[in-house]
């Protein structure tokens, strides 16, 4: 199936869906159910209904563009549902038309198989360890944000919520380390709050806290400063933002003689994400004297990566 878009999708926000047996429910309703023999259990009907929607969409890239451009913008649509998608269920055919709880769950397959972005489903984290619900938390708004994590909170020890939750901004994204960081600091009260003055002097997890955090107690070692700059750089560029964003992020105001000098830092630093910074300075800064900053210092990140081993 060919993918819907040649751009990043920028990540979308959490859906809600009922449970298992409600849409399997709805398979059973749809259409052209009976194309499958409408028979097993809940989990064995939505399996079978997901690999036929895949096919029947990939046999037609109209369809499976409409479904997901109706996914992407929630709106209705004037006129007449096209015939498959109401024939599968995936639409609600009432004019103007929208997608059915059936579709909704169906496009996320469809996203999900097409860009590798897996759209949350809210509810769905309770069981999760904190690593996953960081990640899962980088595209929810706020109030869906407060549901999700209170529904995580619910069950466990908080002390041992917090610990696992500070734990884990080590291991994780930059956009997923940002979220942890807010959520320590804003939604955990003290006890997030002084986990994370207990991480401040962690080499480069430590210099990212102090500067996403606005603690002046902590200032960033000059080995540091290119780490931090790539994460808080990263962390635009993994929720989709537009280059010219990613690129102010570190630009900050400063001239072109500034901007090239601080370009050639990052390549000393050892972020995971330098590589994928630099190329959207290579690709979209309107000076070219900072791309091509850009692009010996990227040959230069790999040269080093190479003497790293």
């Amino acid at each position: 199936m060919r993918s819907y878009d040649d751009e990043t999708l920028p990540l979308q926000p959490p859906i809600r869906l009922p449970d298992e047996a409600t849409l399997a429910a709805a398979v059973r309703a749809a259409p052209l159910a009976e194309e499958l023999g409408a028979e097993g259990g809940d989990a064995e009907v939505l399996a079978a209904w997901a690999d036929h929607c895949r096919e029947r969409l990939a046999a037609d890239e109209g369809l499976l563009v409409e479904l997901i451009r109706l996914f992407l913008s929630r709106e209705p649509v004037k006129g007449e549902a096209p015939e498959t998608l109401a024939g599968l269920g995936l639409v609600r055919t009432a004019e103007p038309y929208t997608l059915s709880w059936l579709g909704l769950w169906a496009a996320r397959l469809i996203i999900a198989d097409t860009t590798g972005q897996e759209i949350p489903v809210m509810g769905s984290l309770a069981g999760a360890d904190a690593a996953t619900l960081l990640h899962a938390l980088r595209s929810y708004p706020e109030a869906e944000r407060d549901e999700e994590l209170a529904g995580w909170l619910k069950g466990r020890d908080r002390d041992d919520a917090v610990a696992s939750l500070a734990a884990a901004l080590a291991t994780v994204s930059p956009l997923s380390r940002a979220v942890g960081v807010e959520v320590l600091s804003h939604d955990l009260g003290d006890e997030g709050r002084h986990a994370l003055l207990r991480l401040l002097e962690e080499p480069k997890l430590g210099a990212v806290i102090a500067a996403r955090t606005a603690n002046p107690q902590r200032q960033p070692v000059p080995e540091e400063i290119a780490w931090v700059l790539v994460d808080m750089a990263a962390a635009l560029l993994e929720f989709g933002d537009a280059p010219d964003e990613v690129i102010k992020s570190i630009a900050m105001g400063m001239n072109s003689e500034e901007q090239a000098a601080t370009i050639a830092i990052l390549a000393f630093g050892d972020h995971p994400w330098t590589g994928r910074v630099l190329q959207v300075f290579i690709d979209h800064h309107p000076d070219e004297r900072i791309a091509a900053a850009a692009r010996k210092a990227l040959r230069r990140l790999r040269g080093l990566s190479d003497l790293r081993g």
